[in-house]
């Protein structure tokens, strides 16, 4: 199976070539066609699976396709730390040169002002630690009335370092109707419980790591 066989537009397989793949993952083959029909999606997943690509192909397809109306975000990616979050973001700037996408990735540890600076601009993607979310968020700058797409990356690590109680707010702030895509590579009582309370009826993908060759070549997408 190749990526335009998942339903994928020839911007988006054209920037997976670039990068020198060729085949999907199998979270990809079983994930992507099921968020391109609009579905909610359960994966079990570690780094080195594939998964950044998984959710960011489809999550990019779906935004393109809609008409933009709004400056405010459609799409919020949720992550535990700040590596992951730039891994995550420069991702989908790379799968998405051939469209018109604006994202920028939020974190602590740095200044302020740029990432208002960008949020006032207007943006379709936010990838973001949720400390530094909530902040923004509390300061009135980030808006998230208009998100279409929550995924949250790497749930259990984030239960792991005490992010729940911002997670929960954070998710007052976004519709009701919306599309989740929830990655964890475990299922603790406190994830199933997380999952259940964000989900509708969800595709469930779980797969296995690869070799650590394959992990090591992957570790990107």
């Amino acid at each position: 199976m190749s990526f335009s066989e998942l339903g994928l537009r020839s911007e988006l397989v054209n920037a997976v070539a670039a990068k020198g793949y060729e085949t999907p993952s199998p979270i990809q083959a079983r994930a992507i066609p099921a968020i391109l029909e609009g579905r909610d999606v359960l994966g079990g997943a570690q780094t080195g699976t594939g998964k950044t690509a998984a959710f960011g192909l489809p999550l990019l397809q779906t935004l393109a396709a809609s008409e933009f109306k709004t400056k405010r975000p459609r799409a919020l990616v949720l992550t535990p730390t700040r590596e992951l979050a730039a891994q995550v973001h420069e991702s989908l700037q790379d799968y998405g040169k051939g469209l018109n996408m604006r994202s920028i990735v939020i974190f602590g540890g740095v200044g302020f002002n740029p990432q208002i600076t960008a949020c006032r601009r207007g943006l379709d993607i936010i990838v973001a630690t949720p400390g530094r979310l909530l902040d923004l968020i509390n300061r009135g700058e980030v808006h998230l009335s208009a998100i279409e797409i929550l995924v949250l990356d790497e749930a259990d690590r984030m239960l792991d370092m005490g992010f729940i109680n911002d997670i929960k707010k954070i998710l007052k702030t976004v519709p009701d109707k919306r599309q989740n895509l929830f990655f964890s590579a475990t299922y603790s009582k406190d994830v199933k419980r997380l999952a259940d309370s964000i989900l509708n009826n969800p595709v469930e993908v779980e797969v296995a790591a690869r070799n650590a060759t394959a992990d090591l070549s992957l570790i990107h997408i």
